[in-house]
Formats: C-alpha cells, sequence, structure tokens
C-alpha cells in the first residue's frame, strides 16, 4: 500500500483491512470489468471505503459512487426535525439506485453503526421513519431480494459499536477487539483469504446440495419453548455461500458467512419458538421473543424486552407476520464459538440457525430468475417491506427434514448437522 496510514485508528491492523477491502471486491462481488459499483457506508468507514475502490478499479470497474451516513446528523432528525418529517423518506434516492441496478451497477453495504443509536428516541417515530423508508426503498430492495446484480455486504469497526460489544474496555482496545472479530468471522485473517472463502464455498454447496436432493416438505424444530414446523415453498432451492445473479455473476452477498437457507411456505408455517439470541433491531434489543403461527402467521407474539418495537415491526404489512426465509447453521459455527453477541444480524444470524420475517428471496426456488412475482406468491413465496432475521438455534435444537409421504429424516441434532 502507497496510502498513509494516518486515516487508521492504530487498533485496526490495515493489512487485514486491505485483505477484506479486497475479499468484498474479489469474493462478495466478484466485480466484472467494467460494472459500475454503489458503495453505502457511515462515514467513519472513510478508510475501508478508499481500500475497496482502489481494489475495485483495479479489478476494472467502471465508475464508483459512495453515500456517506453519519450518526451524529441521523440523531439530529429525532432531535429537531418537525414531526412530519417521520413520514417521509428519499424516494428520489432508491428510485435512482433502482435505476442503477437496472443497469447492472453492483451493490456493496457497509455496516458499522452504533446498534443502540436510536435506543433513546422516541419509539413511534423510529417507527414511522423505519417504515416510511421501507416503502420507499422498495424499488431498490425487490432489485436485490430478486437478485438481479451481484451484491455484497460487509462490516467496519465503529467505535460505538465496539464499546458496546466490549464496554469493559477502552475504546482503543475495544476497536481492536471489534477489529479483530470481523477479521476473524470474515476469513481474513489469514495469509491466502481467498483460497479459504474457496473451501468455505465448497463446503456450504456440499450442505445445500444434500437438502436439495432430499426435497423436503417442511422443517420440524424443537428445543426449549419451541416446537415449530415450516413447511417449504413448492420448488424451493437451498443455496448458501457463493450464488449466481441474474447478470450472471457469482457473488457471497454475505460477508462473513455461515448459513445454507431458504425460502418458507408463507402458508404453511404451525406451532410455537421461541429465540435464542436477542435481535437487535433500529436502536432496540427484542428479547427472548417468544410466537405462535398458524398457517404461516403469527397469531401471538411477546418479548421480555422490546416487546412494543416488535409489535409495531409485525404491523408493518401483511407479510410482516410471515416467514421469507429459514436458515440453518451449526451450533459450533465459528461466530458461535466467539461467545460474542455482536448486536448486528450480520454477524449474529451466523450464529445459529434463523428464521426472517417478511420479504422473501425469489432466488431460492427452482430457476427463480425465471419466476414472476406472482409466480412466486403462487409457490408460497411471502411479500413485505421487511426482512427481518433472528435466532432461534442453539446446542439444543433438534431438526427433522419431514418428506410429502410423513417420513422424517435427521437434520440437525443437538445443533449439529446430522
Amino acid at each position: 500500500m502507497n496510502k498513509p496510514e494516518r486515516h487508521i485508528a492504530p487498533s485496526i491492523d490495515p493489512v487485514k483491512l486491505d485483505r477484506l477491502a479486497e475479499v468484498a471486491i474479489k469474493v462478495g462481488l466478484q466485480l466484472a470489468p467494467g460494472q459500475d459499483l454503489l458503495i453505502t457506508a457511515p462515514v467513519a468507514a472513510l478508510p475501508l471505503v478508499r481500500r475497496i475502490v482502489e481494489h475495485a478499479y483495479k479489478a476494472g470497474a467502471g465508475l464508483v459512487t459512495p453515500f456517506f451516513s453519519d450518526e451524529e446528523i441521523t440523531l439530529s432528525r429525532y432531535r429537531a426535525a418537525p414531526d412530519a418529517s417521520f413520514d417521509r423518506a428519499a424516494g428520489w434516492l432508491y428510485e435512482g439506485m433502482a435505476k442503477a441496478f437496472s443497469a447492472n451497477t453492483a451493490r456493496l453495504a457497509i455496516v458499522g453503526d452504533n446498534p443502540m443509536l436510536l435506543s433513546g428516541e422516541d419509539a413511534a417515530k423510529v417507527a414511522r421513519a423505519n417504515k416510511a423508508n421501507s416503502m420507499a426503498y422498495q424499488p431498490a430492495l425487490e432489485k436485490i431480494v430478486n437478485f438481479d446484480v451481484n451484491w455484497n455486504i460487509v462490516a467496519w469497526p465503529g467505535t460505538a459499536w465496539a464499546k458496546l460489544m466490549f464496554p469493559d474496555d477502552g475504546e482503543e482496545r475495544a476497536v481492536a477487539k471489534l477489529a479483530d472479530a470481523i477479521f476473524a468471522a470474515s476469513r481474513v485473517d489469514g495469509t491466502d483469504p481467498i483460497a479459504n472463502w474457496t473451501a468455505h464455498n465448497a463446503a456450504l454447496r456440499q450442505r445445500t446440495d444434500w437438502l436439495n436432493g432430499q426435497r423436503f416438505h417442511a422443517l420440524h424444530f424443537s428445543g426449549p419453548g419451541t416446537d415449530l414446523t415450516v413447511g417449504l415453498a413448492d420448488g424451493h432451492e437451498w443455496v448458501g455461500g457463493a450464488s449466481t445473479s441474474k447478470n450472471g455473476i457469482v457473488c457471497n452477498p454475505n460477508i462473513p458467512t455461515e448459513e445454507v437457507f431458504t425460502t418458507p411456505h408463507a402458508q404453511r408455517v404451525e406451532g410455537h419458538v421461541r429465540s435464542t439470541k436477542p435481535l437487535s433491531y433500529q436502536g432496540t434489543l427484542i428479547d427472548n421473543i417468544a410466537v405462535r403461527f398458524e398457517q404461516g402467521r403469527i397469531v401471538e407474539a411477546t418479548a421480555s424486552r422490546g416487546a412494543d418495537v416488535l409489535n409495531k415491526v409485525l404491523d408493518t404489512d401483511e407479510g410482516a407476520r410471515r416467514l421469507g426465509e429459514v436458515a440453518l447453521v451449526p451450533h459450533s459455527s465459528p461466530i458461535s464459538k466467539s461467545g460474542l453477541l455482536f448486536y448486528n444480524t450480520l454477524f449474529d444470524e451466523n450464529a445459529a440457525c434463523h428464521i426472517a420475517l417478511g420479504q422473501c428471496y425469489s432466488k431460492c426456488f427452482v430457476d427463480g430468475g425465471k419466476l414472476t412475482p406472482e409466480q412466486v406468491a403462487a409457490q408460497g413465496g411471502n411479500k413485505s417491506f421487511i426482512h427481518i432475521d433472528w435466532m432461534i438455534g442453539s446446542g439444543e435444537t433438534d431438526i427433522d427434514g419431514l418428506r410429502s409421504d410423513g417420513s422424517r429424516v435427521p437434520v440437525f441434532r443437538k445443533g449439529e448437522w446430522a
């Protein structure tokens, strides 16, 4: 690197940071020569953005356009904006993003803001702003969930996030610990992260090939507080790790990732389930979630903390009470073994099996790229303005695959692949 390192905190390893940037471009996106790239990031993540942009242009990017957010600017809205502001969103921006994705622009998001940033703000205003933003974002979100283009998410060790995770450490030490945790989970702490990702993707592909060969009708989850049958969508397909987007590019949407996942049938979920890890959502920690499903819909929902926010989320739209994803992650995953709660779904969902409320992914169907939204819905795919993952797996979770003839096949025992 010939760029000065003065912009990076001394607690962040610049070599590993550069490896993360390289992995984001070469593994996460597999950016094609001539392809444009749109980046969103916290302003504090500028050092990582600079490295990503450099690797993007080295890979032949056409034009890289970054958009930045700032925690203090976000808080200013809640503390000074008129009430009507919270029912509005920058629809023009998301329409522009959707236009860019339609023109084959790749998408990269960097997360790193304080997960509890809005915890002290008016919950009703937060809910209104989230709903307005979700509705405005829909044209762009559809391009992502339908996998029209190659996209990727990586993380930056934000200071407030680090202090939340490591409250007993000083700022510099906390950032160092979070940076090391991100680098380890993202598989860039070795000398050849590209090779590490190639091997990891191959292992995930073995899992998806086995699951797709079984053609299960449903999955049955059992464990403390859980007796849940998740029907699987007609023509569902399991995916995980590297996937091919509609533009023909093979990419890894999430870095890190330990999951294999597919689409549940929105009308065929029955029983009750309890969360095994807290859900950090828009500045609120929602803990001990317990819900009951009837005919695919949540009819009862409680939480020991954050219940008011949970219920506002469930009332977002009709699809918010139904499932759009079911994912399998062994209890022995590296993120689970770390023993850390990241307060960030990108990481926490890779510590345990999980389900997601809301929008499904069309790529989780056989020939999903050729299906219309109406066909996806007819096969059981859910539609919603939201997509929120929460964890239901643990070392005590058993999962059986149910075939249409009623026979059962062990899939997980005590949180591990059977």
